[in-house]
């Protein structure tokens, strides 16, 4: 098929021009105030407001690319690649815990001037490791350092059980003579809200206290307008030599070959507001490698219980052993449930549809933490109408943040509900949770829920009959778009302008067919038969209706969306690859969407682009208009897979492959620049891109399970393989406790001329595995 001209118009159906608007609420309650100062701007102030506070950008600050990311629970650290943060400047380097950047500088200086980095790392997840070396020193009266003389080593260490950081200097000298030299320790801590950081929110509503120092501690403290105490103290030992404003300075005097040696501890909290005086906890300042150990038990004990991968690919050995490794430290408690943070550093809260999405992508490795989300999105569940939330009864969480700012109600994100797809997602995983595991008493429990979102997908947006999900933005804080591409400017026409709500998107119509089969599944299996043909027949005619209203003949693929008075929004986006994941494509027109995205204008050498570079609107750097997302390309290998497109499935999962070669620790971000591989042979960072990046983790497991073709039916003890093949790196994976239900089975897949072949090496339990073409 012949590329169309860039800006082509393609259908009369997507030429109307207009912009996507919501209508004003009325105030109520502690938001209200904050809302009814907002109507008193300016429009365009509004309107800016309101496209941007939330998940649809990242984040409006310098470029975190090459960043040292570590987390520990709801505590993470992100440091510029030379063990700084920066005192000066628009950066989202810092410590951060409950959406609260405690420090937003810190800074190392040696005789004034900072050191050279030589090596860093943080493949542990939860601790960070920099060795430094001096520049040239002028000490002592202009006596000559040289260069690298000084070696210093710099650990830090997470303690979320403690909320504090625990760090190690190591200064040995390696000359020959003995050095003295003063190290400098600088420090800021402005307490910024995750939403001031990422510059969308510039109104600071609390106060800081003056910085002191008491006991050779330096002490920083915040009084939020949320009535919340925040504070940050950092304690020295040996103590400081000198100690002003933010500044603590030593005076070392080193013999050769001999180590000085600085532990430094820096410990937050949050207190109601009260009287008390703020005092540092007494912890250990040494004992780096006790708890060291203690975490990293933690992460192995949790790791041990996943299917275990093995394959001859060190390549897709060490990707594996990343992402998995990520997903630990990208585990969060909130109400003593776990669930998987949406990515470090924006979006460390619970998302409905990313804590959806990396779940389902890792039910073949962990499947448990799949129940403990769906039980505290069910917990969440919109019970009411709250227009400024966008809170709908039966409707699944969006985000939901425990900053100032939410606490306080100047934004909404304290229960956040602008999503249309996180409903159909709950119901999705909750029938692929019970597939792999058979727990049946989940589908039972939640029961009452499931119907309440049943019962919001039947009216969403639907005011016209047509049937299908829709959004409209009814909040001035919400999102314009509600799909995984929530960015303002994401669903674009041909001619670039922006699509006109009520919008139905092709991967949310997607969602709901595999959803309501899903759920049929699971009411025929408790004997409610007439409810489960009643939801079957909503999603047939569903697919009927979806393949002939969402098929464009010119594109020769599925529009990206149908926005208002069902006019097609005629792009070629990489969309409709989650709607063929999910089967509710015909399948010739599935097909022809694969070949369709497999192009040259989408496929760029890493993975499919979220927009065709054929496109007025395309950028290979903008957000959701060109990039490469790995998990979007996950989602898209599935939808080959379905409709027999398995080279193209197998592509996908080799470009992605050789794109986590190329960073740091084999860890796959958030997201790529669209730039073509052959322009650079390396991808292109996107600068303010999550990593580690929840969903993003998920994608390599996720192509495992789908290239090999685990299909499950734990209820009937059954492992379907279908049609398993390897990419072309690979010739042989092997998994062990594989879990279906409550048996298990270890197999070995190796190439073959027309696919591969399976050796059931082993089972366990009432389990049968069945090998099919």
């Amino acid at each position: 098929m012949a590329k169309p001209k860039r800006g082509a118009s393609r259908s009369k159906k997507s030429t109307h021009q207009g912009e996507a608007t919501g209508p004003s609420v009325q105030p109520r309650s502690q938001a209200a105030r904050s809302q009814e100062r907002a109507r008193q701007t300016p429009h365009a102030q509004q309107e800016r407001k309101r496209r941007v506070l939330a998940k649809g950008h990242p984040a409006m600050v310098d470029s975190i690319a090459g960043a040292v990311t570590v987390k520990n629970l709801d505590l993470y650290y992100v440091v510029a690649s030379d063990a700084q943060i920066p005192l000066k400047g628009g950066h989202g380097f810092g410590l951060y815990f409950h959406d609260c950047r405690f420090l937003g500088g810190y800074e190392m200086t040696l005789g004034g001037l900072p050191p050279i980095v030589l090596a860093s790392t943080a493949q542990k997840g939860y601790a960070a490791l920099f060795e430094l070396a001096n520049p040239d020193l002028h000490c002592d009266g202009g006596r000559l350092i040289p260069k690298d003389e000084l070696g210093i080593r710099w650990e830090r260490i997470l303690d979320a059980e403690q909320a504090c950081v625990r760090e190690v200097l190591t200064i040995q000298n390696s000359g020959n003579g003995s050095h003295g030299f003063p190290l400098a320790l600088h420090f800021g801590a402005g307490f910024e809200d995750i939403f001031n950081v990422r510059g969308l929110v510039p109104k600071y509503l609390g106060r800081s206290e003056r910085p002191v120092w008491r006991g050779g501690r330096l002490h920083f403290v915040y009084h939020g307008a949320d009535h919340v105490r925040r504070t940050a103290t950092i304690v020295f030992s040996p103590a400081p030599d000198a100690m002003h404003k933010t500044t603590a300075e030593f005076r070392f005097d080193v013999p050769s070959g001999e180590k000085r040696t600085i532990a430094i501890t820096i410990e937050v909290k949050e207190l109601p507001e009260g009287p008390e005086a703020e005092q540092l906890s007494q912890h250990p300042t040494f004992a780096l490698d006790g708890f060291a150990g203690k975490v990293q038990a933690d992460t192995e004990e949790w790791l041990e219980q996943h299917t275990k991968f093995d394959s001859d690919s060190l390549l897709l050995n060490s990707i594996m052993d990343r992402s998995l490794r990520d997903l630990a430290v990208l585990r969060s408690d909130f109400g003593n449930r776990q669930y998987f943070a949406a990515g470090v550093p924006w979006f460390v809260a619970l998302f409905g549809r990313d804590s959806l999405v990396v779940a389902h992508e890792m039910l073949a490795f962990q499947p448990e933490i799949a129940a403990q989300t769906l039980r505290l999105l069910a917990s969440y569940q919109g019970r009411r109408t709250d227009r400024w939330r966008e809170e709908q009864p039966g409707k699944i969480l969006h985000e939901l943040r425990v900053g100032e700012l939410a606490r306080a109600g100047n934004v909404p994100h304290a229960r956040f509900y602008c999503t249309v797809d996180a409903t159909p997602l709950f119901l999705l995983l909750l029938g692929r949770y019970v597939a792999w595991t058979g727990d049946l008493g989940l589908f039972r429990e939640l029961q009452e829920p499931v119907e309440r979102a049943l019962g919001w997908i039947a009216k969403a947006g639907d005011n016209h009959g047509e049937g299908y999900l829709k959004y409209r933005t009814i909040s001035e804080s919400g999102l314009v778009n509600q799909g995984w591409k929530d960015s303002a400017d994401a669903i674009v026409r041909t001619d670039g302008s922006i699509a006109k709500p009520p919008i139905a998107l092709v991967e949310a119509q997607g969602y709901v067919f595999a959803a309501k089969h899903a759920v049929a599944y699971l009411y025929e299996r408790i004997g409610e038969r007439d409810r489960a043909k009643e939801l079957r027949g909503e999603a047939e005619r569903l697919r009927t209706r979806f393949n002939h209203d969402f098929w464009c003949e010119d594109l020769g693929a599925f529009a990206l969306a149908l926005e208002a008075r069902g006019r097609q929004v005629a792009v070629v986006s990489s969309n409709p690859g989650h709607a063929l994941w999910t089967g509710i494509a015909d399948h010739g027109k599935g097909r022809r969407t694969v070949r369709r995205l497999m192009q040259d204008d989408m496929f760029n050498g890493w993975g499919v682009r979220t927009l065709s570079t054929v496109e007025r609107r395309y950028n290979p750097v903008g957000y959701h208009l060109g990039t490469v997302w790995p998990h979007d390309n996950a989602l898209l290998a599935a939808g080959c897979r379905r409709y027999g497109e398995d080279d193209a499935a197998l592509r996908i999962f080799t470009a992605i492959a050789e794109a986590a070669m190329h960073f740091r620790h084999h860890r796959l971000p958030e997201a790529m620049a669209g730039f073509p591989r052959k322009d650079f042979q390396v991808p292109v960072h996107y600068p303010v891109a999550c990593h580690p990046q929840a969903w993003a983790a998920g994608a390599v497991p996720f192509m495992v399970t789908t290239c090999l073709g685990l299909e499950p039916d734990a209820l009937a003890g059954k492992l379907r393989i279908v049609r398993p093949r390897l990419p072309d790196f690979v010739n042989r994976i092997v998994l062990r406790g594989l879990r279906v239900g409550e048996a298990s089975a270890d197999l070995e897949f190796r190439r073959t001329a027309d696919g591969a072949e399976v050796n059931i090496q082993k089972t366990s339990g009432q389990l049968s595995v069945e090998v099919g073409g």
